[in-house]
């Protein structure tokens, strides 16, 4: 069976209403997971950006502060995981930073080190011994960088991706889940979306893409980097649908063709057919 990760992220622009609504999306769409992303400010933005001025809802701020401003604190971590809990969804985080794996890993056994993160073989490391189950995706990385990170901290699931936000299709470049699922071929390989629409990620799926990952948003149109690039609520329940369509018509075994009973029915009738 597929899972499907519904990507928070930083959509929830700091406000755990938002993200709590976000949850409960997930749930009544009928995701596997949700996923936020979990850094300390303080570590991960670059010396040369904190200072730098940014408007934002919230007035005129430095980039540091802004950062600061959507991160969720470890006591509203525990009260969004209990809040998944109760309404019978999985809840986990990208990890930006090993504070933030200690922080996560308290309360999940799932976690995943993003795109950007994945040369970073320390943190990988780190979060692999905190992880029973571990997720890595490949944008922006070269094969020579994926491999490294494959074979240094051995990720459960690896997932194609483009970085890029929002990704024009004809970049997307689905072959390579067939190059994935042939060199890692005893790994999981999913696919983490960020293109207009869902076509392409159902034809991820049919190409074996046994983890699926696709923002989401309330409203595409919310101030914030991500949320254009992001699926809203009657899309999300499209995807899921059209997922969980794939696997019963893809259900079957190969090998020769099946007449399945309401088919003889009509062969019955059109051939004349006892």
């Amino acid at each position: 069976m597929v899972q499907i990760i519904g990507e928070i992220g930083i959509n929830h622009n700091g406000d755990i209403d938002i993200c709590k609504r976000l949850i409960m999306l997930g749930k009544v769409a009928g995701l596997d997971y949700v996923k936020i992303q979990k850094r300390e400010p303080d570590i991960c933005v670059p010396e040369h950006q904190k200072n730098i001025m940014r408007e934002t809802p919230w007035g005129k701020m430095t980039y540091l502060e802004y950062k600061k401003r959507i991160e969720f604190n470890e006591e509203q971590i525990k009260e969004l995981v209990e809040f998944s809990q109760t309404i019978g969804i999985k809840f986990f985080a990208s990890v930006w930073d090993k504070e933030s794996v200690d922080i996560m890993a308290r309360y999940c056994d799932i976690g995943k080190i993003g795109s950007a993160l994945i040369t970073d073989i320390d943190l990988c490391n780190y979060a692999r011994e905190k992880f029973k189950t571990l997720i890595i995706s490949t944008g922006m990385s070269t094969e020579e960088e994926i491999v490294e990170c494959i074979v240094q901290c051995n990720p459960d699931v690896i997932m194609h991706t483009n970085s890029t936000y929002p990704c024009p299709v004809d970049e997307l470049n689905l072959n390579y889940i067939n190059h994935l699922k042939l060199k890692w071929w005893k790994k999981e390989i999913g696919y983490s979306g960020h293109e207009y629409g869902l076509v392409t990620t159902f034809c991820a799926v049919s190409m074996g893409a046994t983890w699926i990952e696709r923002h989401i948003t309330l409203d595409r149109n919310m101030w914030g980097s991500d949320h254009l690039s992001s699926i809203e609520p009657s899309g999300l329940l499209k995807l899921v649908k059209g997922i969980r369509d794939i696997e019963l018509a893809t259900r079957h075994p190969i090998g020769d063709r099946i007449l399945f009973e309401k088919e003889k029915i009509k062969r019955n009738s059109l051939r004349k057919i006892l």
